[in-house]
């Protein structure tokens, strides 16, 4: 099992028995606006996920890391982080996360980029790991801004949610600006 462990945090595996915990947190009308995650979310679209992540675990070489957020003593998974599309040619990856509404603005999500930043450039070497954010979603464009990624552009009309198409900023660190600032974040 691969987990990470912060002050107040264990980022680990998801399971079967964890998906009423992901589908309570998941069913969120903004974490559905500003994510590919569907709203609803269902106990099912949760076992579906456990699945698909637990069959990407046994891929060779990995292509996805996503790990569950618990906030140590507790064991709920509280909201998801991932580092997706890895390329061991290139050395990059994308991040995404989502939380849940009740743990928000308290620095779980700061807590946990943090974490897996390190494990992404230190663990698993990578050069380069991006994010994309809707332009309306301040909360996520806060935390690029904060974690040092610097803004690469604009994705104009990049998804269509519900019809409507939206922009999206595109991010990117690099490992020298992370080795450089990682010391100064909190």
């Amino acid at each position: 099992m691969m987990k990470l462990v912060t002050k107040r945090l264990i980022l680990r595996d998801v399971f079967t028995k964890d998906a009423g915990d992901i589908a309570e947190n998941a069913n969120d009308k903004e974490i559905g606006n500003f994510t590919t995650v569907p709203y609803p979310y269902t106990i099912k679209n949760a076992k579906l996920f456990v699945k698909k992540n637990n069959s990407d675990k046994k891929k060779k070489p990995r292509k996805e890391y996503g790990f569950g957020i618990t906030l140590k003593g507790k064991n709920r998974v509280i909201g998801l982080i991932s580092l997706m599309k890895v390329s061991n040619v290139d050395k990059k990856a994308e991040i995404g996360y989502w939380l849940g509404k009740k743990y928000r603005k308290q620095g779980v999500l700061s807590e946990a980029e943090k974490a897996i930043l390190n494990f992404g450039f230190n663990k698993l070497k990578l050069n380069k790991i991006y994010g994309k954010a809707l332009t309306k979603n301040t909360g996520s464009n806060k935390l690029f801004k904060k974690f040092k990624f610097r803004k690469i552009g604009l994705l104009k009309e990049d998804v269509i949610k519900k019809g409507n198409k939206k922009d999206m900023y595109y991010w990117e660190l690099l490992k020298s600006d992370w080795i450089k600032h990682k010391g100064k974040l909190k």
